[in-house]
């Protein structure tokens, strides 16, 4: 049976000085691809550019990237780019 694919959306609103954030999270990116194989895109909201989306897609060693993604949010210090340190992460999967 093969694995299941997840998709990750994680989102958050930035509290102050996206030019370091962005700096931030793009590090973030580059050390999850290097972990794990699945290269993260950023984005920003259309019409709030204070919300940002990092989207990891066709995950399926889901352990092996939850435990890279967390350690890089926390070697990165990227949970300090967001208000309130929130970060929203959601897994979505295929209808059956």
């Amino acid at each position: 049976m093969q694995p299941a694919v997840v998709h990750y959306y994680v989102w958050y609103r930035v509290d102050a000085k996206p030019t370091l954030a962005q700096r931030v999270i793009e590090a973030l990116l580059d050390d999850v691809a290097a972990h794990t194989g699945i290269r993260g895109r950023l984005q920003k909201r259309r019409d709030d550019a204070t919300t940002w989306l990092e989207i990891y897609e066709n995950v399926t060693a889901t352990a092996t990237f939850e435990h890279a993604l967390a350690a890089a949010v926390v070697k990165h210090r990227a949970a300090a780019c967001a208000r309130d340190h929130a970060r929203h992460t959601e897994a979505f999967v295929a209808p059956d």
